[in-house]
């Protein structure tokens, strides 16, 4: 019964690559970057060899610790966990517990995660080489520590199914996993100081993990290589018991999922009231106003652009920190409007095939541009506002104020002008509705890249008035150019988003069927 469930995951993963080129493609691509990190984390462990048996083993088991929190972790908030040997699809077979468990486990190991963590778990025999029983010591430490991620993995996930099937779970973890990747920089620059500064902390934290559940399976070459057999043994002892321990959980919890699967339909809700369409006129303009503006609070396709914005001045402060250059970090309000004006630009295509209800109900392109582009401006001019005018309460250079304000507005009103001109012309590939952010559906890749840097050079164009006023005062260090800019930014800027409101309203009522047929074919 375990071959047979291997046999069914692998038939299932070729079947999955034959039905689209583009998966083959995808999973090419995903092999050859983890062949790439597997070769730089083996590279590395194999010349520890020579390093000394303490430095070593504070590597092998801090990595070793983080392996097994990220297979914890990772699955979830990504929504990425591998579900092809889904157990729901087990509730009606009569698999026997014991085997069911070794295929399901087995089975995890099958796939781009699973190898890679097993190469590079192997490559700590290299490490520990000096002799056999070190050898030995870590190739049974590799095997241990490996199903141990593999389980905890499953545990964690079988344990959350039932938040997993909540749409409600899936937006939240998506954007909060999109969080630490915005913030990847300045995490990464600590980690690494505080690894330069920190040398005594680390390893002493590496021998206090060695001793718990999380390090005791990668600590077992170095304890076998130092001599302390006593010391292995025990380590042993609680590797062995960690993995029976999770084993038994994953027992548990997949016998109740079996009997009790997760429901993934929506509870009861309170109904009555119009909610956000309320609020706004009862105009048509109103109505697309309202429906936008939802779409930003509830799809987190929007909402991860929203959650960007207000690490913009932790990414530039950080960047002004590094460089000791702290000019950039004024700027923050030009760079949001830039990004808030520019996300509306594929709007038509996040709307997908419920597109069709604009068309279906008859309404002028002119009003579906105004309508979106004011929901956008709704929350994206309070923001741009302060932050173009926060940064000066810290800085002190009142004197340039106004140029940034001209620059920042100028650029938010020729951006919602453009991107209602972009999205009424061209669609894009995009996550469908439903999916996760970080899903991006094979399609037309060229056209995609073509339309966003494109769009993106030709606003900058369009706000290079504002952007040489601007430069102009940093230069001479005159006051004039920034309070024409004060004027020139607003006025240019409402002119380019009125011009842009038409147009794209006109290309929108001629070539709506034409959207619409092309968001069905991206499906």
């Amino acid at each position: 019964m375990v071959a047979h469930l291997l046999r069914l995951k692998l038939t299932l993963l070729r079947n999955s690559i034959r039905r689209s080129p583009w998966q083959l493609v995808g999973l090419g691509i995903g092999t050859l970057y983890a062949l790439g990190l597997v070769g730089l984390f083996a590279t590395g462990l194999l010349f520890l060899r020579e390093a000394d048996v303490a430095r070593a083993q504070t590597v092998v088991v801090l990595g070793g610790a983080a392996a097994l929190l990220g297979w914890a972790i990772i699955p979830v908030v990504a929504s990425a966990a591998d579900m092809t040997l889904d157990p729901a699809r087990f509730t009606t077979s009569a698999v026997p517990m014991p085997q069911l468990l070794t295929g399901l486990a087995l089975g995890g190991l099958i796939g781009i995660p699973g190898v890679a963590t097993s190469l590079v778990a192997l490559a700590t025999v290299g490490t520990w080489s000096r002799s056999v029983p070190a050898a030995a010591g870590a190739l049974v430490g590799a095997v241990l520590g490996v199903l141990s991620c593999v389980v905890l993995s499953k545990v964690v996930t079988t344990a959350t199914a039932g938040l997993a099937s909540s749409r409600r779970f899936k937006d939240v973890s998506a954007i909060a996993f999109l969080i630490p990747l915005v913030l990847m920089g300045p995490i990464v620059a600590g980690i690494a100081e505080g690894i330069a500064n920190s040398g005594d902390f680390l390893a002493g934290l590496a021998r206090t993990l060695s001793w718990t559940p999380a390090g005791a399976a990668w600590s077992l070459g170095g304890e076998l290589a130092a001599g302390s057999y006593g010391a292995a043994a025990l380590k042993f002892l609680i590797a062995l018991a960690t993995l029976a321990g999770l084993a038994l959980c994953w027992k548990l919890l997949l016998q109740r999922a079996l009997v009790t699967p997760p429901y993934a339909g929506s509870a009861k809700k309170k109904t009555g009231g119009l909610g956000l369409f309320g609020l706004f006129p009862g105009t048509p303009t109103g109505a697309v106003a309202a429906r936008a503006l939802i779409y930003w609070l509830r799809d987190p396709r929007y909402a991860g652009s929203l959650v960007v914005v207000p690490l913009l001045p932790v990414l530039l402060l950080f960047q002004a920190s590094q460089s000791g250059n702290y000019g950039m970090f004024l700027f923050i309000g030009p760079l949001t409007a830039f990004l808030l004006a520019w996300s509306i630009s594929a709007d038509v295509s996040y709307d997908n095939t419920a597109f069709a209800l604009h068309l279906s109900t008859g309404i002028r392109g002119v009003h579906d541009r105004l309508g979106r582009a004011l929901a956008c401006l709704l929350f994206a001019l309070p923001v741009v506002l302060a932050f173009s005018v926060l940064p000066f309460l810290f800085s002190g250079s009142w004197e340039l104020l106004p140029g940034i304000l001209g620059l920042s507005l100028g650029m938010l009103f020729s951006g919602l002008g453009l991107s209602s001109v972009v999205s009424a012309r061209y669609t894009v590939s995009v996550p469908l509705p439903g999916d996760s952010p970080f899903k991006k559906p094979p399609g037309n890749v060229a056209q995609t890249m073509a339309v966003q840097f494109g769009g993106m050079g030709v606003l900058l164009l369009l706000a290079a008035p504002e952007a040489v006023l601007m430069a102009v005062q940093l230069i001479t260090g005159s006051t004039l150019p920034g309070w024409i800019n004060l004027g020139l930014g607003p006025v240019l800027g409402l002119a380019l988003f009125a011009g842009g409101i038409r147009l794209g309203g006109k290309w929108l009522d001629a070539r709506g069927p034409e959207l619409l047929a092309q968001l069905a074919v991206n499906r």
